[in-house]
């Protein structure tokens, strides 16, 4: 009986022999942003063929193919997603550790970079980082907003420290969601509007009417959808999609438009007012995204207390 021989040990790629830089990782990190070698090699200021050269170079470090080419661009294979997910963490890494580095001579001139959408925004976010620059006056705050999905490749970049906002999935191995207090969602409209003294409403009485919805690409969006069909009404035909407050909030005062907004910040404005229609079926848990694996550097864990203390004392 002859023995097979045994498979050959995989062949596993030199990644510390110097041919791999961080050049190489800050394009591999733009390529599955921009889905194109045009768009990533407009953002990192260098030429199309020299982005293409070093895409090639990788490659041979790596004996895969991290994209797929096509007429609109590019698409990661799995190498490529998988390889994008280990270019980031480091880059985060090396991000951290030059701004440790400056902390570690003054924690107080540090700098938090969080990233925030819709909820949040309003009280917890304002209200934490007026504290924190009470106690840290020399610290910096950089706030970016964003889509979530935006912001969660830059969290994963490391290029954002945190995410304040909804949480709308568990955490997972590479990414802890934080609860911090819970928050309903309401149909508002300008102040006078027709139908702000009615004293029930039911969705189908307002589906007719111009609305402001929040973008596809949000899980607010998916669950009023949901609710439409569940209440056996399409989905409304007058609308505008938008995602930034400041744009519905102008809506609002301006037109007779609806829209549906975290309780917190629509009943914080004096120009906008609730309308009496059912949402309690849309609750969700406000608070903070983070990386699993990635340490807070001393002014993040200065923001972080700051945010917990807001939520306790004012939002629970």
């Amino acid at each position: 009986m002859t023995i097979p021989e045994p498979a050959p040990e995989p062949h596993l790629p030199k990644l510390l022999d110097g041919r791999l830089k961080i050049r190489h990782l800050v394009l591999i990190d733009a390529l599955s942003r921009q889905g194109s070698v045009i768009g990533a090699a407009a953002e990192l200021h260098v030429t199309q063929p020299v982005a293409t050269r070093s895409l090639r170079d990788i490659e041979n470090v790596l004996g895969v193919e991290l994209y797929t080419r096509g007429p609109r661009g590019i698409v990661p294979t799995i190498f490529g997603e998988a390889f994008t997910e280990h270019a980031r963490a480091v880059l985060a890494q090396l991000n951290q550790a030059g701004r440790h580095v400056v902390e570690l001579t003054n924690a107080d001139r540090g700098t938090v970079v969080v990233g925030t959408h819709l909820a949040g925004s309003n009280v917890l976010l304002p209200q934490a980082i007026a504290r924190i620059k009470s106690d840290h006056p020399l610290l910096t705050v950089i706030v970016r907003e964003g889509a979530p999905s935006t912001l969660l490749t830059e969290l994963e970049a490391g290029r954002v420290d945190m995410i304040v906002g909804r949480l709308t999935a568990p955490s997972t191995p590479a990414i802890t969601r934080i609860p911090l207090y819970e928050e309903s969602v309401e149909v508002f409209a300008g102040a006078g509007h027709p139908l702000a003294t009615t004293p029930h409403l039911e969705l189908a009485d307002v589906g007719d009417h111009q609305w402001i919805l929040p973008g596809v690409e949000t899980s607010l969006r998916g669950e009023l959808e949901k609710i439409f069909t569940r209440c056996g009404i399409p989905l409304p035909a007058q609308r505008v999609e938008a995602t930034s407050y400041l744009t519905v909030r102008e809506l609002l005062r301006e037109t007779q438009m609806l829209a549906v907004l975290p309780s917190l910040i629509g009943r914080s404005d004096a120009h906008l007012t609730p309308l009496a229609v059912d949402l309690s079926a849309i609750n969700h848990s406000v608070g903070l995204t983070v990386a699993a694996d990635r340490p807070f550097s001393p002014s993040a864990r200065a923001l972080t207390a700051s945010l917990r203390r807001v939520a306790d004392e004012e939002l629970r």
